[in-house]
């Protein structure tokens, strides 16, 4: 009884709902019931996606173990050659290939299932989240089936896989431009404090520190030799784009600071450097001296850390849809959408499958790659290379773009006024 001499119903929170459970669930309001099983559903979905992770990055081990030890594993199946007309072995290249296509079937048939799902509610958002015994039968079924599919096919399936790893690459790259601008916008906002604005300002000068130290130690272990010429010039050449990305951020028109531009430029000497770190390691510019018969724990450890970066970074694309999307509608969200994209996730991990298998096999479908190593020989400096310069493209546009649109509007305006 409350103090006008009215009944009053206890109220049970959730914990509460979940052990009494039955009769009194109907004791509550139909919009608390939808609120907690959406939440529910929707922890449920968040989940999902580090057991998507896991087995992406099952699938990279499984993949090396074939690569490198194909012959103990599966003697019996003749996946290791077939690299090419001249029918020689090629280290498990096309063992490779096939985990990657199981991989690529696996989740290209989990976005074909889960693509354009909006709500919680939906049947596909329970195959996403669960239904984990039929999903393993699935993937078990599409790792099977490759290594009975001829060599021809799956030589093929190779040439498309640099294709899909090619728009990996790029989703990636968006990815992180998007990434950069967010964290330009809060740190620089005009709303922010000043304190806040001084650790950006801090934070530019340590990342355009950092770019100018990158740059020095590339020319002392890269470019010792006036021979090392090409290595001179990818240095050279990543100085110069430090320096436009530079200028066109303080330009007066486009007055976007030097943190996200400083950001920017430590990324692309990253990017220069693993490229001439890719180089293979006999060529007298490269100092990753490799020894014959040995290998040294700073390989294990590189390919280890390696192996998680690439599923770190299929990962973070894989959720970072809203940075594709064509229109910025600020719509928002409801308690009933799902939290991210489940088809964009599962078709940016199909691209991932292919990613990693070029990878593995340094982007050449008839190499020879070395125990231990990944992503190493001259295919693979040239895309780190072209991957640099693509990515300082887009976010040079990403500067000017604007400008050019609001000099365009200006001018149309113009032209109507006089008319």
């Amino acid at each position: 009884m409350d103090e006008h001499g009215q009944n009053v119903e206890p109220k049970m929170t959730e914990t509460e709902l979940r052990e009494n459970g039955g009769p009194q669930c109907e004791e509550l309001p139909s919009s608390v019931q939808k609120s907690i099983k959406c939440s529910v559903r929707k922890k449920k979905s968040l989940r999902a996606r580090y057991a998507y992770g896991v087995i992406f990055l099952l699938t990279n081990i499984i993949a090396w173990l074939f690569r490198d030890y194909g012959e103990r594993i599966l003697p019996m199946l003749p996946y290791s050659k077939a690299c090419g007309a001249e029918e020689r072995e090629c280290n498990h290249t096309m063992g490779v290939l096939r985990v990657s296509l199981g991989c690529f079937v696996f989740f290209f048939l989990m976005f074909v299932t889960t693509c354009n799902t909006r709500k919680l509610y939906e049947v596909r958002n329970t195959w996403h989240s669960g239904w984990w015994t039929m999903k393993f039968v699935l993937l078990l079924i599409s790792f099977v089936i490759p290594f009975f599919i001829p060599s021809d096919y799956i030589q093929l399936y190779g040439e498309l896989a640099r294709v899909g790893a090619g728009i990996f690459l790029i989703l990636q790259l968006i990815s992180v431009i998007e990434f950069i601008t967010w964290w330009n916008n809060y740190w620089m906002s005009d709303d922010r404090k000043k304190s806040s604005c001084s650790i950006g300002l801090f934070m530019s000068t340590v990342f355009y520190i950092s770019s100018v130290c990158g740059i020095v130690v590339m020319y002392v272990f890269y470019a010792s030799k006036t021979s090392c010429s090409l290595n001179i010039f990818f240095i050279s050449w990543t100085g110069v784009l430090l320096i436009v990305m530079m200028v066109i951020s303080l330009h007066s028109k486009v007055n976007r600071g030097l943190l996200s531009s400083g950001i920017m430029a430590s990324y692309i000497v990253f990017l220069c450097w693993t490229a001439m770190r890719s180089e293979p390691g006999s060529e007298k510019c490269s100092p990753e001296k490799q020894e014959s018969g040995h290998i040294g724990w700073s390989a294990i450890v590189g390919f280890v850390i390696a192996l998680c970066a690439i599923v770190i970074a299929t990962f973070s694309t894989g959720i970072d849809s809203q940075s594709f999307q064509f229109r910025k509608d600020k719509a928002q969200l409801l308690e009933d959408d799902i939290p991210y994209s489940y088809g964009f996730f599962h078709l940016v991990f199909s691209l991932g499958a292919m990613y990693f298998a070029m990878l593995f096999i340094s982007w050449n479908l008839g190499s020879l790659t070395r125990k231990w190593s990944i992503d190493v020989g001259w295919a693979s400096t040239w895309v780190k290379i072209v991957n640099e310069w693509f990515a300082a493209t887009i976010y040079l546009w990403k500067l000017i773009f604007p400008v050019l649109k609001e000099t365009k509007v200006m001018n149309h305006e113009e032209t109507i006024e006089e008319v």
